[in-house]
This record gives structure tokens, sequence and C-alpha cells, in this order.
């Protein structure tokens, strides 16, 4: 792992990291947004992070082509409620693990996060249109791998973003997220 690499890594973590704060802010869930991707800097993840690192893209995309896997994802995914792959469970009558609903407050979070990913990988050619667009590319390949109601929520929320701007898809998100609190 080189100096350089160590600390642009953690320069681009932690400045998604406070662009995903200040969602979670936003949306209403501020705690979550102050614990959220605290295991990028385990070693598992940053040593890894940094050995990978390109500045345009993920560096467990480079892993994985190098490798064939990626330690550093295996690792966040399981430690991380707003992605949806860590949401799986063995179903009680067909006993094989399949996607399960996530609790809207994650979703929330994947949004926050998305937005915020888009944000620091596109930089000044970000648009709302961004997050939207890098979520249909990979629609195909999410199929079987995400809940359908979780993938529509995001989706909706996502459109929203894309149509209607933050301001409004924030409110909503809060709105949202204080009727279910109620249940």
């Amino acid at each position: 792992m080189n100096l350089k690499g160590a600390w642009k890594h953690f320069d681009t973590i932690t400045r998604h990291r406070h662009e995903v704060i200040k969602n979670c802010a936003r949306a209403g869930i501020l705690w979550q947004g102050l614990r959220h991707d605290l295991s990028k800097y385990s070693p598992t993840e940053f040593i890894n992070g940094a050995k990978y690192y390109q500045g345009h893209r993920s560096p467990n995309d480079k892993e994985r082509e190098e490798k064939g896997y990626s330690d550093a994802w295996i690792h966040h995914m399981g430690r991380n409620k707003h992605h949806f792959e860590y949401w799986k469970d063995y179903t009680p009558v067909e006993k094989r693990m399949k996607p399960v609903k996530m609790p809207t407050r994650y979703v929330a979070e994947m949004f926050c996060d998305r937005v915020a990913a888009s944000k620091i990988y596109q930089k000044e050619n970000y648009t709302d249109q961004h997050p939207l667009t890098y979520f249909e590319n990979g629609k195909n390949r999410r199929i079987g791998l995400i809940h359908p109601e979780t993938s529509d929520l995001i989706e909706k929320l996502l459109r929203m973003l894309s149509e209607q701007g933050e301001e409004k898809t924030f409110a909503y998100i809060r709105k949202m997220l204080k009727e279910e609190r109620k249940k």
C-alpha cells in the first residue's frame, strides 16, 4: 500500500461520509448518518481500499477484477444495514436464502448514500439525475437479490429526486419516516 493512495482513499471515504451525514440530517436520521460507513476505516476495508484506489470508481471493483471477489465489500455489506445485500435470510418454507424487505429507515440511508456517492464521483458534473441513472443501469443485475418492495421504494425516491429535487425529496423522506414511527 502506498501512502499517496492511502491518503487519497482516506480523503475520498471521509468526504463521502460527511456528505452522507449531511443528507441523513436532512432526512431526519442524523444518528444513522453519524454511524454511516465506519467499517470503511477498519483494516479489512481500509487497506484494500487504499491498495486498489483509482479515484473514479470504487476500489472494490478493481479488487474484484484482480482477485475475483472483494474482501472489503464482503466485510462492508455484512456490517452496514443500508446495503440491500445485508438483508437476506432463510425462508421458513423454501429453506433457502432470499432477500427480505428493508426497514424504511435503512432505505432512506441507502438513498442518502447513493446521492452522496454520485456527488463525490461526479464532482462538478453531478445532477439530480445521476443517482437514478446509476440505479437504473444496475437494475437487471439486482433481480432476485433485492426485495421488490425495497427496489420499488429506492427507485421511487431516486425518481422523485430526479424530477422534483432534493428539497422535496428529503421532505418526503422525513414525512414517510415520521408516519412509519407512528405505527
